[in-house]
């Protein structure tokens, strides 16, 4: 079993920035992908990024450079830095963990809220 914790949501205007984190525990092993989704009131979750084990980036048209993946393997943490934030950035982001197994496991999520 894989825990995911996320942190690092809130409040913030348009333009500005925020820090998402995700803490993992339990059965962790090499060669996983993680990433980050994201999901907005009445509409479908999708992908926001994710990062494979040895830190190769994929992100979405809609996030493409402004924000950045990474991940702190020793750590066991994945962060997702978010710059020149809009209001369509707006919904909760869930972290996303798939084991070699294919395993999948989920956080519960940490809300976003882009607004002046």
């Amino acid at each position: 079993q894989v825990q995911l914790v996320e942190s690092g949501g809130g409040l913030v205007q348009p333009g500005g920035s925020l820090r998402l984190s995700c803490a993992a525990s339990g059965s962790i092993f090499a060669g996983n992908t993680m990433g980050w989704y994201r999901q907005a009131p009445g509409k479908q979750r999708e992908l926001v990024a994710t990062i494979t084990w040895s830190a190769n980036p994929n992100y979405s048209d809609s996030v493409k450079g402004r924000f950045t993946i990474s991940r702190d393997n020793a750590k066991k943490t994945m962060y997702l830095q978010m710059n020149s934030l809009k209001p369509e950035d707006t919904a909760v982001y869930f972290c996303y963990y798939k084991a070699l197994s294919h395993s999948e496991y989920w956080g519960q999520g940490t809300q976003v809220t882009v607004s002046s």
